[in-house]
């Protein structure tokens, strides 16, 4: 599959907890990063995702916003 999106970041997943409706997901990237995604418990569902799976974390925004 092709992406529009240019920030691609490949990983493992190190966590899946779900919530009512939505479930957050935690992707190793590297370097001791972690980035996490909430994502509806569906979509984790659909897409069958467990600790220790590869997966990428697929950024697109038309706005990044910093704050100190």
């Amino acid at each position: 599959m092709k992406l529009s999106a240019r920030n691609q970041l490949k990983g493992k997943i190190v966590g899946v907890t779900k919530g009512q409706t939505t479930a957050h997901v935690r992707i190793d990237i590297g370097a001791g990063v972690i980035v996490t995604s909430s994502i509806t418990n569906d979509a984790v569902d659909d897409l069958a995702l467990k600790v220790g799976d590869d997966a990428w974390a697929v950024i697109k925004a038309s706005d990044v916003m910093i704050g100190k």
